[in-house]
């Protein structure tokens, strides 16, 4: 079965992935991507958007978010993934334009479009699906399933000591997309939870340069060698167009990585969420309630789930808490490796 797809994204080298992932899916329709504030601003996201879907060769509407948080200034992220959010990659020239529609009318539009059908993912601050829930506050009930990349439970962050960086550009919005869950269902038991993926999860998915050549490998390609030893900056020799965007982009975000002292590989959050999105089975989960801390000096931005039920709340989320990067790793090389021998043979 094909299941029709959204993306919420702030590409963003591992958004970027996720798209491809998706594009690479027989089982996803992608229907619609949502460019969100976050890892760039939203112009830059929208043009990673585009030129991602001209290097594809796939029509996909793309439309524009808001371009600052919902009550904070925004912060970005090109020291992780460079100066135009895909490392040392460059896309194609497109004159493809962002729909007339902004992204929080994108997410209504494709939740009525496909009614209890709809799989969503949010891979990037929540600020368009705060806005589109504010819109539409039914929408939990329209989707089939929602896959956020958010978080981290019982786990350090990644910007500050507690708080990892999607929630963290725009807690409000994550804290308003969390709290308004249950109440779409006015009383009733939900019929399905938001999968929240945060990085005590998604911090085992850990892309190497070996697991990048197996992925050329698969495409019929040509691979370049990686190791930290290497000249910074140094371009992909891939011979498949895609493996080149994706080598060239993964080099800045391995360099990223060593230089945070994670090692010469890198994280790929939103890959597994896309997974996730096709395939729940991929992760085991927890149903808790959980918030957002917004006020704390040391904690704005800081998930917390209440495992013990300490606040009596009824759970709204199911927190991903386990994972096989083997078996995710498989299915991404697989997929990814066809999807671009097949773009390959018709460049």
């Amino acid at each position: 079965m094909t299941l029709p797809v959204f993306a919420d994204v702030d590409t963003g080298v591992d958004d970027a992935m996720a798209l491809v992932y998706l594009l690479a899916s027989a089982d996803a329709d992608l229907v619609g991507i949502a460019s969100t504030a976050g890892n760039v601003d939203v112009h830059q996201v929208c043009r990673n958007n585009l030129g991602l879907m001209e290097l594809c060769r796939v029509d996909v509407p793309v439309s524009k978010g808001a371009e600052q948080p919902l009550r904070t200034p925004l912060r970005t992220a090109e020291d992780t993934h460079g100066p135009q959010g895909l490392g040392y990659a460059t896309l194609p020239a497109t004159d493809r334009q962002p729909t007339s529609h902004d992204s929080a009318e994108a997410w209504v539009r494709a939740a009525h479009a496909h009614p209890g059908e709809l799989v969503a993912i949010a891979v990037g601050p929540l600020t368009n699906l705060a806005l589109a829930l504010r819109r539409e506050p039914a929408l939990p009930r329209l989707l089939r399933r929602l896959v956020i990349m958010g978080g981290a439970f019982d786990y350090r962050g990644n910007t500050t000591p507690v708080a990892e960086w999607n929630v963290s550009v725009d807690p409000e919005a994550a804290s308003e997309v969390f709290n308004s869950w249950n109440k779409a269902w006015e009383g009733e038991a939900p019929k399905h939870l938001p999968i929240v993926l945060g990085l005590n999860i998604t911090e085992d998915i850990a892309m190497t340069p070996a697991l990048l050549a197996r992925l050329a490998t698969e495409a019929g390609s040509t691979s370049t060698p990686m190791s930290e030893h290497d000249e910074r900056g140094r371009r992909s020799t891939a011979s498949n167009p895609l493996i080149a965007v994706l080598e060239d982009a993964m080099r800045f975000y391995f360099e990223f990585h060593f230089d945070d002292g994670e090692g010469y590989l890198a994280h790929l959050h939103d890959p597994l969420a896309a997974a996730v999105a096709l395939d729940p089975d991929l992760v085991r989960c927890r149903a808790a309630a959980m918030d957002v801390e917004l006020t704390g000096t040391l904690t704005r931005g800081m998930t917390i789930a209440d495992w013990s039920n300490r606040w009596g709340r009824e759970p709204n989320a199911l927190i991903g808490v386990g994972v096989d990067p083997q078996v995710f790793f498989d299915r991404f090389i697989t997929r990814v490796g066809a999807f671009a021998r097949r773009l390959g043979s018709h460049s």
